[in-house]
């Protein structure tokens, strides 16, 4: 056999090309059926990512569950190969023949095969190439490509019979060229066959592609829940729960992304009831999947965002549904999952309380600076702006004269295990009241994500100050420890409305514990608390409302993840005359 082929490249530089092209073709298709066979697989979709954090923890994409996404899907590559094929062939596309290898503006003299492609061209012309004078010789050829190519060398062969020149094409090179066809035979069919499936794929993605630029990322959330302690188990019942999102990714770039995303729930969290059968003033122990939930299943676009590299800048920015953890890395892997279904149960454990100040829509940009290689590694600063009422051209309202929180925050890598942020967060909250952490309800807004009501509650117009320290630690692949402390300081305008709250919390993670994709998460910590706070509050109690929380995602599948786990609460509202609450979940989220 190679003694067969030997011969033959000796006899013939036209049948020397005719094997090229059609080795060539060979390996396309190998690269195409690639796609045929492979899986495809969750990953990072390619964004603009909100810090510079140290590599061995798992970058917080925006608001986009970590399990789908990554650089790129492989339903994104088959979308690209899609794009390209189809647009094969057309005018701008299309091949031309050449006279000269000089045409060709990407083929140097330098190049290996320059002298085989010189001979083919110019002795021959064999070789087509395209319209903006380019060969291309480093890409697998498509089958337009392939054909052109060896239309024209088959072209020359009958040019050559016809004119009966013996001293460049014998009988023997035919008759060789006639067994290489017969001794291919096989793998030729199978070529054949492996190309019409590829080609039968790509037009039923071309037919039903639901577009070139949007990918559809979703996520639904079944939660069991039950709250067990005192008279706040008497009040509350076993409920069954659901969350969906539905999330649209749209790339006009491939490095930026724009974020359409809908939302609908019936979630709702329990009401914590005291010794004396009142309704205890707290949101303690809220889970991620009640966050943005309407409550009734109504479909709302809770978040419309884009993110964009401006050189070296990141920027974000929301126009309606935005918080701060969308922009910045808040330091806690494995625990945060921007609300979603495969992160922590509660708010409280999944980020510091300190992101959950202000939020609606703005813009934020992150700089990096410094240099890697060295103890201290790659290192940012973002600063973002968040308005709640945005949209309203009311007095006391809109992007700078509402309710709005501003932020900066220093983002550092020390090594390769350790990153560390320090946050500042400016807030101001309007006549009318409302609440500390509620992520943007707005001027005189009644939500509250996380912490105490003696912590939230802002009876006037308010100004706030917080700072807040996060770092994240991982000794080895199978253990990260995360944690951060927040202080919070709020002046108002009336009497008994300054006061202080504080918040802290350790988290510690065990990834593929058990199996690969599953994760053993126990976080310990403080809710937001205020001490002594006067007027309405006085005598609300001031102990410490301690959380504890353990969970165990287990993975079924890449797309399916159940979790159960127990979130233990101690003194809720500050008051250890108040029975500890226990709730217990049972989470099931479906990715797709």
């Amino acid at each position: 056999m190679s003694y067969l082929l030997w011969k033959t490249l000796v006899l013939s530089p036209v049948v020397l090309g005719v094997t090229v092209l059609v080795s060539a073709r060979a390996m396309a298709a190998e690269v195409a059926s690639s796609f045929e066979d492979t899986k495809v697989k969750s990953a990072q979709i390619e964004a603009p990512i909100a810090s510079n954090a140290s590599i061995f923890i798992p970058i917080e994409q925006p608001k986009v569950n970590q399990q789908l996404i990554a650089q790129k899907t492989e339903d994104n590559k088959v979308l690209e190969q899609v794009n390209r094929y189809s647009s094969e062939g057309k005018s701008q596309n299309s091949l031309s023949q050449v006279t000269s290898v000089s045409q060709f503006s990407d083929v140097q003299p330098t190049d290996w095969a320059f002298q085989a492609l010189q001979s083919l061209v110019e002795r021959y012309g064999c070789i087509a190439g395209y319209p903006n004078g380019t060969y291309r010789g480093n890409r697998a050829l498509t089958r337009y490509e392939f054909a052109a190519g060896l239309n024209a060398c088959l072209d020359r062969v009958n040019e050559l019979i016809a004119t009966a020149t013996a001293d460049l094409v014998s009988k023997q090179d035919l008759a060789t060229l006639q067994r290489l066809q017969e001794e291919y035979s096989a793998e030729l069919a199978t070529l054949r066959g492996r190309v019409d499936a590829v080609e039968a794929r790509t037009a039923e993605l071309e037919a039903n592609q639901f577009s070139t630029t949007t990918k559809l990322v979703g996520e639904a959330v079944f939660a069991v829940t039950d709250i067990f302690g005192g008279t706040t188990g008497d009040v509350n019942n076993t409920v069954f729960q659901d969350r969906v999102r539905l999330d649209l990714q749209t790339s006009f770039t491939g490095r930026d992304v724009l974020h359409t995303r809908l939302a609908a729930g019936n979630a709702q969290a329990f009401t914590q009831v005291g010794a004396g059968g009142a309704a205890i003033d707290t949101v303690e122990g809220t889970q991620t999947f009640q966050v943005g939930s309407t409550g009734n299943n109504g479909v709302i676009i809770d978040w419309l965002a884009y993110y964009v590299p401006i050189g070296p800048v990141q920027a974000y920015f929301a126009a309606t549904g935005g918080i701060h953890s969308d922009y910045v890395a808040t330091n806690n892997p494995y625990f945060e999952d921007f609300d979603g279904g495969n992160g922590a149960l509660s708010t409280f454990a999944s980020e510091s309380p300190i992101y959950r100040i202000g939020g609606g829509a703005g813009a934020a940009l992150t700089l990096p600076f410094g240099k890697g290689g060295s103890f201290l590694q790659s290192s940012s600063l973002t600063v973002g702006y968040l308005a709640s009422n945005a949209n309203n051209p009311g007095p006391s309202q809109g992007l700078l004269e509402g309710n709005y929180a501003a932020l900066g925050q220093l983002n550092f890598s020390v090594g390769d295990r350790l990153a560390i942020a320090a946050t500042y967060v400016h807030g101001y909250h309007g006549a009318g009241g409302g609440n500390l952490f509620d992520a943007g309800s707005g001027l005189a807004g009644t939500n509250r994500v996380v912490g105490t009501g003696q912590a939230n509650t802002l009876l006037n117009a308010s100004s706030s100050n917080s700072y807040g320290v996060s770092a994240a630690f991982r000794p080895s692949d199978k253990l990260s420890i995360s944690g951060f402390v927040s202080y919070h300081d709020i002046s108002g305008v009336g009497a008994g409305d300054d006061y202080e709250a504080w918040s802290y919390g350790l988290g510690v993670a065990l990834p593929d514990f058990g199996k690969r994709g599953n994760v053993l998460g126990i976080f310990a910590g403080a809710e937001p608390y205020s001490f002594n706070r006067g007027g309405v509050f006085a005598g609300t109690g001031n102990d410490i409302p301690y959380h504890f929380e353990g969970f165990y995602k287990y993975r079924l599948s890449d797309n399916i993840s159940i979790t159960p786990g127990v979130i233990w609460l101690t003194s809720p509202g500050q008051n250890s005359d108040n029975d500890d609450a226990i709730i217990g979940t049972l989470r099931t989220t479906f990715t797709f």
